[in-house]
């Protein structure tokens, strides 16, 4: 059996709870008795809704938009966080209805290894490398 690694978000299916993995090795995570589901971050948009993340250079560090058009931010469908993973570190900007889809991060571009947002109803999407 596959075990949990470190950095991986899991979903309940049942209350949506949102799991980030930060202690490896567990065979399962359960959550309202269930097997909680490994998300696996989508990277090309297909739809009118825009979910991929757009990371843009600014002074001290990078922004990130979600969609090249921005994202809805209603009261059951919005971006709940945006994350920047660099080898050390998971920087997260935790977003609610009514703000912009997007957060800024004092961190050099340079060490990100990662940038992955979480839509409340389209699940994990990831920036194309």
């Amino acid at each position: 059996m596959a075990k949990t690694n470190l950095r991986e978000l899991y979903v309940c299916s049942i209350c949506g709870n949102v799991v980030e993995v930060v202690n490896t090795g567990a065979t399962a995570l359960v959550c309202c008795n269930k097997p909680m589901d490994l998300l696996v971050a989508g990277s090309k948009d297909a739809s009118l809704e825009k979910h991929v993340p757009v990371v843009e250079s600014v002074d001290g560090g990078i922004k990130v938009k979600v969609g090249s058009v921005a994202h809805p931010m209603e009261e059951k469908h919005f971006i709940r966080f945006i994350e920047v993973l660099t080898k050390d570190q998971v920087l997260r900007a935790e977003l609610a209805p009514n703000q912009a889809p997007e957060a800024s991060f004092l961190v050099n571009s340079g060490d990100v290894v990662e940038v992955r947002e979480y839509c409340t109803v389209h699940g994990l999407w990831q920036a194309s490398k």
